[in-house]
Parts: C-alpha cells; sequence; structure tokens
C-alpha cells in the first residue's frame, strides 16, 4: 500500500503577503515567548529584534536562521520566512521517490518491513499514509472504499464511521488521545489543513465506545491494566480483539521538507493473544 505526496523539486514557500517582521512575531507569540527572552535567546537586541517585527529592519539570511531555529519553526515555514524577507528558499522539497532521498526512502521502508509482522504505516505531516508495511492491511477490512482510497488519511481512517470507529472498542479514550496528538501538532506548525482536518474529524458523529458484546470476544489474555502509563489500541478484527501499543519515529536531522515533516506510526501487541494473532496472520 503506497502512495507518493505529489509535490517535487523545491517547492516555493506558501503564497502569502504578510512581511517577515509580521510573520516572526506570530511565531514568537505562537511560541508563548517575549521579545526579550526570543531577543537573549538569539543573542541579539530587543531594539533591533523590534524594529525586524515591525518593518523598521530587514533581518539578514543568518539572523533569520538563527530565530528560525530558536522558534522551532517547521523547516516548510522557515522557506515561508526566506521568501517574504526577499530571500530564495533554503530547504528543498522533494517527493520520497526522488534519487536524492533514496537512502531515507529505503531507511523508511527496512524500518516498516523490519516490523512485520506487526503493523506499522509512514505518514506526513497532514496524516497521509505515505507508505504500510503488509501487517497493516488485514485490520482495514470491512472499511469504506472511499476511505482506502489515495490519499489515505490515517486520522480520518481511525476516527470516520464508515472506517475503523465502528471496531474501535475503547473508542472515546483513541478519540481523545488522537485529537490531543492533531492539536500539538497544530501548535507546532501552525498548519490551516491541519485545523480543517481537527474540525472535520470533530464534527464527526459522537463518539462512543464500540458494542461492549466486541470486548468479549477476546480469549482470556493479559489485558494493560487500567490507568496505564500510555493509551492503548483496542481493535476489534472478526472474532476477536486485538491490543497494541503505538509508538512514532521521525528523522534526527532532516534538511528536507518531506523527511522533516515524515513520521513512522509502529504498532505493537500490548498482550500475547495479539502477538500470536498477528504472527498466525503473517
Amino acid at each position: 500500500m503506497n502512495t507518493l505526496p505529489p509535490a517535487a523539486g523545491v517547492a516555493p514557500a506558501r503564497a502569502s503577503g504578510a512581511p517577515v517582521g509580521a510573520l516572526l512575531r506570530e511565531w514568537r507569540r505562537r511560541r508563548r515567548l517575549s521579545q526579550l527572552e526570543l531577543a537573549c535567546d538569539a543573542g541579539i537586541s530587543t531594539r533591533h529584534l523590534s524594529f525586524v517585527e515591525t518593518g523598521r529592519a530587514r533581518p539578514g539570511r543568518e539572523m533569520l536562521l538563527q530565530l528560525a531555529e530558536r522558534l522551532a519553526v517547521p523547516l516548510r515555514e522557515r522557506n515561508r520566512l526566506f521568501v517574504a524577507a526577499g530571500y530564495a528558499p533554503v530547504y528543498a522539497e522533494r517527493r520520497l521517490d526522488d534519487p536524492a532521498l533514496r537512502a531515507a526512502r529505503e531507511a523508511v521502508e527496512l524500518v516498516l518491513a523490519g516490523h512485520e509482522p506487526y503493523p506499522a504505516l509512514a505518514v506526513d505531516r497532514g496524516w497521509s499514509m505515505l507508505h504500510a508495511n503488509a501487517a497493516v492491511a488485514p485490520l482495514l477490512e470491512g472499511v469504506d472504499a472511499s476511505l482506502l482510497a489515495p490519499p489515505v488519511n490515517v486520522l480520518r481512517l481511525s476516527l470516520h464511521p464508515q472506517g475503523l470507529a465502528p471496531r474501535i472498542v475503547n473508542l472515546r479514550e483513541w478519540r481523545t488521545h488522537l485529537l490531543a496528538r492533531l492539536q500539538r501538532d497544530i501548535d507546532a506548525s501552525g498548519d490551516d489543513s491541519l485545523l480543517r482536518l481537527r474540525d472535520e474529524l470533530r464534527a464527526y458523529p459522537e463518539a462512543a465506545d464500540a458494542e461492549p458484546g466486541l470486548a468479549l470476544r477476546a480469549p482470556a489474555a493479559p489485558q494493560l491494566p487500567p490507568g496505564g502509563a500510555v493509551v492503548p489500541l483496542r481493535l476489534a478484527v472478526g472474532d476477536t480483539v486485538l491490543d497494541f501499543l503505538s509508538t512514532t519515529t521521525v528523522f534526527g536531522t532532516p534538511i528536507d521538507v518531506t523527511l522533516s515533516e515524515l513520521a513512522i506510526e509502529s504498532f505493537f501487541p500490548a498482550n500475547a493473544h495479539t502477538a500470536q494473532w498477528l504472527r498466525g496472520r503473517a
């Protein structure tokens, strides 16, 4: 199950008439920093930062890089800052199948294949599925075909009434977890498309846990204790219930927009029953 993002080459920053000073002020406020705090952290004077934000001074490339780093601005939005300041974008954005990203692509494929027989998938910043290993498909049986048409949005797939939602035993808990993660992504990136996705997910019918009978399908097996350290995914598949823990893996030092926005979501069995079921389907 493979799809690829449509962009290729070096992508221009998102079109906007906002000057660079206004964008920097927006990011500073998003990070809840005062001018004094940011100026001290970046090693510049508060007066100069004020001049930059009000448009009375133009930041140099090195200063812009430094401010963007201190503000943890995503690479895509850093390009937008450079364009707004009159500079060329710094960070390339290539398709994942670009020859320049071959090593990174092979690393992703290696991680996904190595995780089998347990499910794992790679997603972009908008939660669209880029790759998935063979263990994912058996869990998607019964999902409406429209939700599996590329690009597959993983959050929509999980919470849509015609997606996995009717088979998630702890739907309320899992929905709360996913929406909280999405909100953190919105806070970090300022991505308007994620705001629209959040509003769409919130508009789905009131979340309710799957029918109680689903939980009884699981044979006697160790379950996660109440009040555990992580939120499990409890998914009914056929005549049983599988319990998963999830982890997220990202590239540590990306300088390409696509790689900076790529994450691998890996699911591990939370009990022996789930592990045995997955191995049996491998």
